[in-house]
């Protein structure tokens, strides 16, 4: 793997043949299933996934990254394809909580022992396996973050549901990585959205979900879905606890909210994937702008440490800003590469003798 090797967050644009985009982007990501906002019945829906799917693959390869996900075409969201798959939830007759934005929205009542019943993302990394000879990434939702996305009625405490959810991720990726993963993401934006809570059971629930694991693992922290969650706060409210984490990697925002990055310093054993693509507009930046925010990350972080990405998913964006986005990422990483390259390159003795003979 060569320097500054580029991926993308987790989601890509579904099609709008797949899904339903305008009814999608007028409400808050889902916590229950939404079956309606699919477009296809759903004795086909599988099989239009994986026509989807092929594309966002192909996609990401045109664009040149290196490390591709499938995009998360089988998704209504980042967290309730795995979250409503569980044991101990009531799906059918569900709570409501505010959203970390403060809408009020549907989310399961835990009313049971959560447990995973069955492997729920392993043919979705199967079948991007079988499509790509390039490193892949799968995402799962993080324990933390369904525990604050449903109603406990069952356990004594949040951290004991916690850290029965954290058990279930625990269990599916191991399955993942036996599945051929390179690398897998646990999606804990709820971390940022309640620093204290996660500062009194969110770590506990996270290394228990990545106990026993000898992957390359991540975890994606974030200030929420550009689309949907306006502005950005100066910095991160739960960021230098993640280095007491055993997760290897640590995905944050930097280009929207303009980050400080000496932060990084507080994360000096952590890969870093460091998002460079403001998804709060569909203008594509262009490479030398890219270029210039993974330089402002670069004195706090060594280049063999970064992995360059979009801030956060790119579910919201049109498919061509999408794709123009991932190009000029690609190209702006190209850029540092070389003028890392063009630095570390010793100077031969005599070079400039045998240059002027």
């Amino acid at each position: 793997m060569h320097l500054l090797p580029t991926s993308l967050v987790g989601s890509y644009p579904q099609p709008e043949w797949l899904i339903n985009r305008e009814m999608l982007s007028k409400q808050m990501p889902p916590r229950v299933r939404a079956g309606d906002l699919w477009r296809v019945p759903a004795q086909w829906l599988e099989q239009a996934q994986d026509d989807a799917t092929l594309l966002a693959i192909r996609d990401q390869e045109r664009a040149g990254l290196d490390i591709l996900t499938d995009g998360e075409m089988r998704r209504e969201s980042y967290s309730n394809r795995f979250a409503t798959a569980l044991s101990g939830l009531d799906l059918d007759n569900p709570g409501t909580i505010l959203s970390r934005s403060g809408h009020e929205i549907l989310v399961p009542k835990v009313v049971g022992k959560i447990k995973r019943m069955r492997p729920v993302q392993v043919r979705d990394l199967q079948f991007l396996r079988a499509n790509t000879d390039r490193l892949i990434k799968i995402t799962v939702p993080g324990p933390f973050t369904m525990s604050r996305q449903a109603v406990n009625m069952f356990y004594d405490s949040d951290e004991a549901m916690a850290l029965d959810y954290a058990a279930a991720v625990n269990e599916e990726i191991k399955d993942l990585f036996a599945a051929g993963a390179d690398y897998v993401q646990i999606d804990e934006p709820y971390m940022q959205a309640y620093p204290e809570k996660a500062r009194d059971y969110g770590l506990r629930a996270l290394n228990r979900a990545l106990d026993g694991l000898k992957g390359n693992t991540a975890v994606h922290i974030c200030f929420g879905y550009a689309a949907l969650v306006g502005g950005r706060p100066a910095g991160y409210s739960f960021l230098p606890e993640l280095a007491d984490s055993t997760v290897r990697q640590v995905s944050i925002e930097t280009a929207q909210s303009k980050l400080d990055c000496s932060v990084l310093k507080n994360l000096p054993e952590k890969t870093i994937i460091l998002g460079v693509l403001d998804l709060s507009t569909h203008e594509i930046e262009t490479p030398q702008v890219v270029a210039e925010r993974i330089r402002r990350a670069l004195p706090y972080v060594s280049p063999d440490r970064v992995i360059v990405a979009p801030d956060c998913g790119m579910k919201y964006l049109p498919r061509e800003a999408a794709f123009g986005k991932m190009q000029a990422m690609v190209e702006g990483a190209r850029l540092v590469r070389k003028e890392l390259s063009a630095e570390a390159r010793p100077t031969q003795p005599g070079a400039a003798g045998l240059a002027t003979a």
